[in-house]
């Protein structure tokens, strides 16, 4: 799967500067597109928006705990 070209890559706050272990995102229209920093023309893996959110969300309140 190839992303699209428009999309806008964006890496999580939470990334060390070493470069050596990042994820990327980029939303697109209907899903949020996840690929290995290191490997920009590599796979990618493709979530349904709503399972990103949910994910995302159960991320954060576990964080609060």
């Amino acid at each position: 799967m190839t992303a699209p070209s428009e999309s806008h890559w964006f890496k999580s706050s939470y990334s060390g500067g070493s470069g050596t272990e990042c994820l990327e995102c980029a939303y697109a229209h209907d899903s949020t597109l996840i690929r290995d920093s290191k490997r920009a023309d590599g796979p990618l893996v493709r979530v349904r928006s709503g399972a990103w959110r949910t994910f995302v969300q159960a991320l954060a309140r576990d964080a609060l705990k």
